[in-house]
């Protein structure tokens, strides 16, 4: 099928572009947390501890009987999240606390999404790669970056992939030519 002229001109004026987003995938998570239970019910260490995790939206709540079971749960769970590719910077665990009768607790919260300071930051790092053509603008709580060359748009993906100072795990979705 030959192409207009007008679709030719719109095909021309059309600049290769991407997202960059940070998103934890939930079924992977929740598979996980089942599977950590699951282990924390059959091990020798953890019987009668009452160690188990539990899932909600924003975090997951670890209970157990001290706070050094509360660990080993807390490992048992990691292991089975890098087993699952779930990135472990999605994770923000906050302090072991005292709960009822003498047990422990720990809420790790669910970061997904890029908070503005995150994509301020995301968008000063393209800005000084220096490459021409290429600008980014923050969407929500995604980033879109938009660039003349696909080479530029590659070599900007490279370089968020290799900078670990951002402490959230990134994907790269919607990349267009």
């Amino acid at each position: 099928m030959r192409r207009t002229a007008e679709q030719e001109k719109l095909s021309s004026l059309a600049v290769p572009t991407f997202d960059v987003v940070s998103e934890v995938d939930r079924q992977e998570l929740r598979n996980a947390v089942d599977q950590a239970n699951r282990e924390a019910s059959t091990r020798f260490d953890f019987k009668g501890t009452d160690s188990t995790i539990e899932q909600t939206d924003e975090e997951l709540v670890l209970h157990s009987s001290t706070e050094d079971r509360l660990r080993a749960l807390h490992q048992v769970l990691e292991e089975k999240l890098v087993k699952r590719q779930v990135s472990l910077k999605a994770l923000n665990p906050g302090k072991i606390e005292e709960a009822a009768k003498g047990r422990a607790r720990q809420r790790i919260a669910i970061q997904a999404g890029i908070s503005a300071d995150k994509a301020k930051q995301i968008n000063r790092i393209i800005k000084d790669l220096g490459l021409k053509g290429v600008s980014s603008q923050t969407q929500g709580e995604q980033v879109r970056v938009s660039g003349k060359k696909r080479d530029d748009l590659q070599a900007v993906i490279q370089e968020l992939k290799s900078r670990d100072d951002l402490g959230i795990p990134l994907q790269f979705t919607n990349f267009r030519d």
